[in-house]
C-alpha cells in the first residue's frame, strides 16, 4: 500500500523498533506471554523501567541531533502526551519541539501495560524521567571522555548541547554518533534541579488540541486509508441478545455491498461506502431478537447484588478495644450501572496482508490487545501490531476493545483491503461494558469525645476490570464458531482494588471492619469505568462523616481534620476550604447550602478536596451549583494546566453521574440507547464557577490525578444538599424527583 504523509502520520509512522531486548522484544519473538526468554526485571528501577530497563526502548538520538522518545502510555484526551513530553524535554534538557514523541505502538514503544488507574505519570512519567536522565548522564560522560575532563565541570544548556566551563560545546547528535543506548538504566541517574526547570511545571499548550479544534485528523474515526472499505456489525439490541431471522440474502444484493461476513452468530456487512454499509446493516437487522441471558433484575436495581453469591474479602480489620458509644449512624448507599457515554461511538481500522494484521485502536490496553486479538484470529502475537489512535471518548473499557477485535476478524476475512468498522450509537449503549452498579452499608459511631468509636463498612460489587487479556474477553468471542469461553471474573487486589477501591479510609478510625462482598455473577456486562469502586466508596465514607459531624455538633472540616494524620491530606483540605471561604460560608437555610469531601485516590495517588456551594429549588428538587473549589496535590506537577483540565473534567463527569446518569433496562435488554434515554449533564447545567488549585511540590514524585475528583465531587454534592435541605440522599442518581421526595420526608 502507498500512504501519503497525512495517512502515514495518522497511522503511527514507520516501523522502527530500536529496542531488541526487554519486554518488547519478548513480545515480538513470542516470548514473555507463553514462550521464549522471560523479560528482564530490575526491581530497583522506578516505574515502568522495571520491565523495560534498556534505554534505547525509551530514547533514540540520531547523528543529526533528531530526538525520538517512546512511551507506552496513550493519549486518551487526558493530556498525557503533553505532560510526558514535558517530562522528557526537561530531563533531556531540550526544547519540547525538538522531540518526536511516539506513544503506545506495540511495534515501537515499551510495553507499559494499560493506560489506566491514574498510572501514566506515577509509572510512565517516572520511568521516562529516569530514562531521559540516564541518557543525559551518558551524553555528559561521552563529552567528558572526548575532552578529557570530569563530568562535574559539564552541564547542558537546554538546546541539545553539552557545554564545558571553558565555553566548549558539543551537540547531542555528535555525541550520539559514537554512543550506544543499548544499555540498562541505572536507578540513581541525577535528575535536573527543580529550581532550574525550563519545561516541567510550566503550562505548555496541549499538543493534541490543534487537530481537534480545527477538524483535523485527530481521532481514529478520521483515519482514511487507500482502498479502505466500511463495515458495520449486525446484532441484537443489547448484550446477551441475537437476531432471530437476520435478512442476509437481501443485504448481499444491495448496491456497494462487498461481503456479508458470517461466523457463528457474528454478522457484519462490508461495503465500499459507509452509508451503504449502514443501509445494509439496517436491512439485515430487520428481525426480532432472542435473549441469550437470564432475565435482568428490573425490580431490585443494584441491590440485586446483595442477593447473589459472594466471595468475602476482608479489606481492613483493626481492634483498638471497646470505646464508649454516644451516637450511631447507619445507612445504605448505592449507585446504578453507568454507561461510559462516549461522545463518539467506538471505531477501529484493521488491515490484514501477507499473514500479518495491523490494528488502529483507541483501546487503553493495546499491548494486551495485540496478544488477545492474535489468539482470536489465529495469528502469532508477533504478527499483530496495534497502534493506539485517540478517539472521541474513553475513560474505561467502552466499546474500543470489542470493535477492534471485530474489525480484525473482518479484515482477516478480506485480506488486502483496510477495514474501517464503527459501531452505531445504539450499539455503543447496548453492547459496551457498563460501569458497575454497587451497594455499600455502614454502621459508625462517635463517643462522648465526639471522635469515631467504631467503623463497620461493607461493599457489594462485581469485578470492575474485565478487560480482555485473552480472546475470551471480547463479546464476539462467544458469538463466533469455534468460540472462546469468557474469563472468570476476579477482583483486583489492594492497594489498587476494584469494588473495594478507597473502601479503606485514609482517616485514622479505631475498630474498623471493612469487608468486600465480591459478586462474580454479573447481571449486566460490566468492566472498568473511571475511578472504579472509588466513586461510591468515597461518596459513602464522606457522606457518613458529615452525618457523624452533624450528630456530634462538630464542623465537618474540623471533624475530618481531627481524624486525619496525613499532613498532605490535611493541607489539601485546608487549602480548598480557605480558598472557598469555608469559615464564612452561608449556613443552610432550606435552599442554599455548602458541602465538602476529600479523598486520596486509592490512598496512593493524588490528594483532592472539593468544596461546593449549591441551591435547591424545593418545589421541584432542581439543583443549581453556584461554585466549586478544588485543591489537588499530585506531587510534582508536570503540566499544572493538564491537572486542572483533568480535575475540572472529573468534577463535571462526577456531577453528571451523581445527578442524571443510569443505564435503564427491562427484563430482556437494555433500554437506554440514546441521549434522550441516557441523559448527561448539559452545558447550561454545569457549575457557574469551577476553580482548581494545584499545589506545587517541586521535585516530589508524580502522583496520578486523572481520577482523583470523581468520589469527592459526588460526595460534596450530597453533603451540600443535606446542608441546604436537611435531606440525606444515599442512592444515586440524585434526580430532582429524588431530591424533592427526600425533602418531603425530611420535612
Amino acid at each position: 500500500m502507498k500512504f501519503d504523509r497525512r495517512q502515514l502520520l495518522a497511522g503511527g509512522g514507520l516501523l522502527v523498533a530500536f529496542s531488541m531486548t526487554g519486554r518488547g522484544m519478548a513480545q515480538l519473538s513470542g516470548g514473555g506471554e507463553g514462550g521464549g526468554a522471560p523479560a528482564p526485571k530490575r526491581p530497583d528501577l522506578p516505574g515502568s523501567l522495571k520491565s523495560n530497563p534498556i534505554l534505547e526502548s525509551w530514547v533514540h538520538i540520531a547523528p543529526d541531533g533528531g530526538i525520538t522518545v517512546f512511551s507506552g502510555k496513550a493519549e486518551l484526551g487526558q493530556g498525557i502526551r503533553t505532560a510526558l513530553l514535558q517530562v522528557a524535554a526537561e530531563e533531556l534538557d531540550v526544547p519540547p519541539a525538538a522531540i518526536t514523541f511516539v506513544t503506545a505502538d506495540t511495534a515501537r514503544t515499551p510495553d507499559e501495560g494499560l493506560t489506566a488507574g491514574s498510572h501514566s505519570m506515577q509509572d510512565g512519567g517516572t520511568a521516562l524521567a529516569n530514562a531521559c536522565a540516564n541518557v543525559r548522564l551518558l551524553l555528559s560522560r561521552a563529552a567528558a571522555k572526548r575532552w578529557g575532563t570530569g563530568t562535574d565541570s559539564l552541564s547542558t544548556n537546554g538546546k541539545g548541547q553539552v557545554i564545558a566551563s571553558d565555553g566548549r560545546r558539543v551537540s547531542y547528535g555528535a555525541l550520539a554518533a559514537d554512543l550506544s543506548l543499548h544499555v540498562e538504566a541505572i536507578a540513581n541517574a541525577p535528575r535536573r534541579d527543580p529550581h532550574h526547570y525550563r519545561t516541567l511545571g510550566h503550562d505548555l499548550p496541549r499538543v493534541d488540541i490543534p487537530a481537534k479544534l480545527t477538524g483535523g485528523a485527530a481521532y481514529v474515526q478520521d483515519l482514511r486509508l487507500p482502498g479502505m472499505l466500511h463495515a458495520r456489525v449486525v446484532r441484537g439490541p443489547s448484550y446477551g441478545t441475537h437476531l432471530a431471522k437476520p435478512q442476509i440474502d437481501a443485504a448481499r444484493k444491495m448496491p456497494g455491498v462487498i461481503a456479508v461476513i458470517e461466523n457463528g452468530r457474528f454478522l457484519a456487512v462490508v461495503a465500499r461506502k459507509e452509508w451503504q454499509a449502514i443501509q445494509a446493516m439496517r436491512v439485515v437487522q430487520d428481525s426480532d431478537y432472542v435473549r441469550d441471558i437470564p432475565p435482568l433484575p428490573v425490580e431490585d436495581g443494584p441491590h440485586r447484588l446483595q442477593k447473589l453469591p459472594t466471595r468475602e474479602i476482608s479489606v481492613l480489620n483493626t481492634s483498638n478495644g471497646a470505646k464508649p458509644v454516644w451516637k450511631t449512624v447507619r445507612g445504605s448507599y448505592s449507585r446504578p450501572w453507568y454507561s461510559h457515554g462516549s461522545i463518539g461511538p467506538s471505531c477501529a481500522v484493521a488491515f490484514a496482508k501477507d499473514g500479518a494484521l495491523t490494528l488502529w485502536s483507541h483501546s487503553q490496553g493495546v499491548f494486551d490487545m495485540h496478544r488477545a486479538v492474535a489468539e482470536l484470529v489465529g495469528l502469532p502475537p508477533e504478527k499483530v501490531r496495534c497502534i493506539h489512535t485517540p478517539s472521541a471518548g474513553c475513560y474505561g473499557q467502552n466499546g474500543a476493545d470489542d470493535v477492534t477485535a471485530e474489525a480484525g476478524l473482518i479484515a482477516m476475512a478480506l485480506p488486502g483491503r483496510p477495514i474501517r468498522l464503527q459501531w452505531m450509537r445504539e450499539q455503543e449503549f447496548g453492547w459496551e461494558p457498563c460501569g458497575c452498579g454497587m451497594v455499600t452499608r455502614v454502621e459508625a459511631a462517635i463517643g462522648p469525645d465526639k471522635r469515631i468509636a467504631h467503623w463497620h463498612y461493607e461493599v457489594w460489587s462485581n469485578s470492575h476490570n474485565n478487560r480482555p487479556v485473552g480472546a475470551g474477553g471480547y463479546a464476539v468471542a462467544q458469538q463466533i464458531t469455534p468460540g472462546f469461553p469468557a474469563p472468570e471474573p476476579k477482583p483486583i487486589p489492594m492497594p489498587e482494588g476494584d469494588g473495594d477501591r478507597n473502601a479503606n479510609p485514609l482517616y485514622v478510625f479505631p475498630n474498623m471492619d471493612v469487608r468486600y462482598h465480591f459478586v462474580p455473577t454479573m447481571p449486566l456486562r460490566v468492566s472498568a469505568l473511571r475511578s472504579l469502586g472509588a466513586h461510591l466508596n468515597v461518596f459513602t465514607i464522606e457522606s457518613v462523616l458529615d452525618e457523624l459531624a452533624l450528630a456530634g455538633g462538630v464542623d465537618p472540616l474540623q471533624f475530618r481534620l481531627a481524624h486525619m494524620q496525613d499532613e498532605r491530606a490535611r493541607a489539601v483540605m485546608i487549602e480548598a476550604a480557605d480558598r472557598f471561604g469555608w469559615s464564612r460560608r452561608p449556613r443552610g437555610d432550606g435552599r442554599r447550602g455548602c458541602g465538602m469531601a476529600f479523598a486520596r485516590y486509592k490512598n496512593i495517588g493524588a490528594y483532592c478536596a472539593i468544596v461546593m456551594d449549591i441551591e435547591v429549588e424545593r418545589e421541584t428538587g432542581a439543583i443549581t451549583i453556584h461554585r466549586v473549589q478544588a485543591a489537588v496535590d499530585a506531587g510534582q506537577p508536570a503540566s499544572p494546566d493538564g491537572i486542572r483540565n483533568q480535575v475540572e473534567g472529573g468534577i463535571l463527569q462526577s456531577l453528571s453521574w451523581a445527578t442524571r446518569e443510569a443505564v435503564t433496562y427491562d427484563a430482556t435488554r437494555r433500554t437506554s440507547f440514546d441521549w434522550g434515554s441516557y441523559p448527561i449533564l448539559r452545558f447550561e447545567e454545569v457549575p457557574r464557577s469551577v476553580a482548581v488549585h494545584v499545589i506545587d511540590r517541586p521535585g516530589d514524585p508524580f502522583l496520578g490525578a486523572g481520577e482523583t475528583a470523581q468520589g469527592p465531587t459526588s460526595a460534596a454534592l450530597a453533603n451540600a444538599i443535606a446542608d441546604a435541605t436537611g435531606a440525606r440522599l444515599r442512592d444515586m442518581p440524585l434526580t430532582p424527583a429524588a431530591v424533592k421526595a427526600a425533602i418531603g420526608l425530611a420535612g
